[in-house]
């Protein structure tokens, strides 16, 4: 039965014949958001030529606090219905812009990609939550800020929440007589595609050819690395205990243009000994963290020595088998 409508049920009071339908956003809003969008951008790319300017590119100032800057922007200026997706699909344009004007410096931008988003969402998610509670707004507010200021600190002034020294290690026997792993290891290495997906995946530099050998203290070896630039690596023997069937070598960086953008290598150490099935073959990378935050940084890096220190012992191991390293084909 048909009542007459009642002014007070927002059911029953009609829409002026403008409005836009329920849930859409008005030609105003969008307006309003693509503004915010475009501001969130020139922020984040100001903020990044700050940074650059500081010496604190590799900070999580840049990691943690340039997609915070994002997201409260967007949240901000625009008050968008999802601050999470905004944030996310201008982290993403960010992103996208950001990666052909970077050279071989995208490497770093693949990996810190998931950091991005899950700062870029948390803090969004963070904003929404406290938007939405209207009884102490500021509070709310200060409660998401804090531990994002807690986190962009690592890295200013010398903070670090974990130590900055690693290593990255691989170990394997090798089925062949320590005297040819000796062999090997004096010889410039011949360098194959690695075996690690990460490795494959990640553009990283790759070695491309090396020059120099012998294991006595004060030999050099000079590693030239394919890439967007060609770059150089120079490593000195400063220890050396080589013996009839076992030994230690230390390869001490001495120059480097090329890892140095990611993290400070400092030695190469390998070791060999007798074992059942061959030779037991030790390698160590000694390195220096010098990206922040470390909790994310740190268990990355790590990863992706123990990688490399794998990729190293592998073609060692080519070498000592008297054959070439897979991809290539013998004389």
């Amino acid at each position: 039965m048909d009542h007459p409508p009642n002014p007070e049920d927002p059911a029953d009071t009609p829409e002026p014949p403008d409005a836009p339908p329920s849930g859409a956003r008005s030609p105003a809003g969008g307006r309003l958001l693509l503004a915010a969008v475009l501001l969130a951008l020139f922020a984040a790319m100001l903020g990044y030529k700050i940074l650059e300017a500081g010496g604190l590119e590799q900070t999580a100032l840049f990691y943690v606090g340039l997609p915070a800057l994002i997201a409260l922007t967007v949240a901000a200026t625009a008050a968008p219905r999802s601050p999470v997706g905004v944030a996310m699909a201008v982290t993403t344009i960010g992103l996208a812009l950001a990666g052909p004007l970077l050279n071989e410096g995208v490497v770093c931008l693949l990996m810190a990609a998931p950091l991005f988003y899950g700062t870029a969402a948390v803090l969004g998610a963070g904003l929404a939550r406290a938007r939405r509670g209207t009884r102490h707004p500021g509070r709310n507010h200060a409660l998401v800020l804090v531990p994002v200021l807690l986190l962009c600190v690592e890295g200013v002034a010398g903070v670090s929440y974990l130590p900055r020294g690693g290593e990255g290690t691989a170990q394997r026997v090798v089925g062949a007589g320590p005297e040819r792993v000796a062999a090997a290891l004096a010889e410039p290495p011949d360098y194959a595609s690695p075996r690690s997906a990460f490795l494959r995946v990640v553009p990283f530099p790759r070695p491309d050819e090396a020059r120099g050998s012998g294991l006595e203290v004060g030999d050099r070896r000079t590693v030239e690395f394919a890439g967007h630039e060609r770059t150089t690596m120079t490593l000195e023997v400063t220890e050396s205990d080589v013996r009839a069937d076992s030994g230690r070598v230390v390869f001490t960086v001495v120059g480097d243009t090329t890892l140095a953008r990611w993290l400070e290598l400092r030695s190469a150490e390998a070791s060999w000994e007798p074992a059942p099935g061959g030779t037991k073959l030790d390698w160590t990378l000694r390195y220096r963290r010098t990206f922040d935050p470390s909790w994310y940084w740190g268990p990355l890096q790590g990863y992706g020595m123990d990688r490399a220190a794998g990729y190293l012992l592998d073609t060692v191991a080519a070498e000592a088998y008297g054959q070439p390293p897979a991809g290539r084909t013998a004389p």
